[in-house]
């Protein structure tokens, strides 16, 4: 952009924040090497020691062309404890350079992950899933012990009995509920629908939710001991879906959206009951937790990208410092959609 002077002659106006976080980016995008880093930071977090070992790159190396990705804009952080993790950014709409990043991730997201690299991705993802697992089956005595560290279901379980009654869904829906825990709202979804699936990776916590059931003479309940992927692939399809207190024992949540979404019916419900994030590091130890909490607008971002439309939203403080979020999806091309 120039400036016409009296004498006609021009003058050069300093180049724009935008031109000069849009020049970063270009540069920073211009590496092969850093291309990979954003390829396999498409939909997950990880620890630098983690994208090494997925990369097959030296400490040093990667913390390089990390703090390169970083300081143009492109990799943001989140800490976790004392790890610090590494993810693509939100991508805010106000940013001038959002539809700039959009295409850049866009494109990237087209190129096709080495065979090694896919090994390494599903073998990180498989020792966190199992980490979980192991403590659940060591602890499953102590679940209540344990959850009531954090919060406990009476604390906000009103609020997603009214969250459940906004769908209006008919007595004769199905819904799931994954990581039942004890069972307890399970009874409920139960005495309310018509069938109702309990999923859980954890055969010794599903054995606790089927025992309190069976004292309550329920069945129209279908056991599944697995993951999300598992009732996929056994073409499940229901009317709403169940998530409390279960995303931050996942291994990669965005992955959990999108199976989610495929065992909702077009117009299903998927409703999430999850932590803020807090930095509370010693329930990694005491309560097995993956993730300390997620910012509401990743699991926003994550719910758009599985073709889910928010629909409703509530956030609760907890005494303990503790915060916990409510959000009600539904699965897009509905035909009675719920307004705020």
């Amino acid at each position: 952009m120039n400036t016409t002077l009296a004498d006609n002659s021009t003058e050069t106006v300093p180049t724009s924040m935008s031109e000069a976080f849009l020049a970063c980016a270009c540069k920073a995008a211009a590496d092969a090497l850093r291309i990979k880093i954003l390829r396999v930071l498409r939909a997950e977090s990880f620890g630098v020691l983690e994208l090494c070992h997925i990369l097959d790159l030296a400490q040093p190396k990667l913390s390089h062309h990390l703090k390169v990705l970083s300081k143009a804009g492109l990799v943001a952080t989140r800490r976790e404890g004392n790890s610090i993790f590494y993810r693509r950014p939100l991508l805010a709409t106000e940013s001038p350079l959002t539809q700039f990043n959009q295409a850049l991730f866009n494109s990237i997201d087209q190129l096709p992950l080495d065979t090694k690299m896919i090994g390494r991705l599903d073998k990180i993802r498989e020792e966190r899933a199992q980490s979980s697992v192991d403590f659940f089956t060591k602890n499953a005595a102590k679940f209540r012990e344990h959850q009531a560290l954090i919060t406990e279901n009476s604390q906000y379980v009103a609020n997603i009995r009214d969250l459940v009654k906004l769908t209006q869904l008919p007595n004769s829906a199905t819904a799931i509920e994954i990581g039942p825990g004890e069972g307890d709202y399970l009874i409920e979804l139960a005495i309310q629908f018509g069938q109702v699936v309990a999923l859980d990776n954890s055969a010794s916590m599903l054995a606790i939710a089927q025992q309190k059931t069976n004292k309550a003479h329920l069945d129209n309940i279908e056991f599944i001991h697995g993951e999300p992927l598992d009732a996929v692939t056994q073409n499940i399809k229901v009317d709403l879906l169940v998530s409390n207190m279960v995303l931050h024992h996942i291994a990669s949540p965005a992955e959990f959206f999108q199976h989610s979404s495929q065992l909702l019916k077009v117009g299903g419900y998927m409703l999430i009951a999850e932590l803020c994030p807090h930095d509370q590091s010693w329930v990694k130890d005491s309560c097995g937790d993956i993730w300390l909490g997620f910012e509401p607008e990743e699991l926003q971002h994550w719910a758009k990208t599985a073709d889910l439309i928010s629909r409703q939203n509530l956030f609760l403080g907890l005494r303990n410092g503790f915060q916990v979020q409510l959000h009600l999806f539904q699965k897009s091309l509905t035909s009675n959609p719920i307004h705020h």
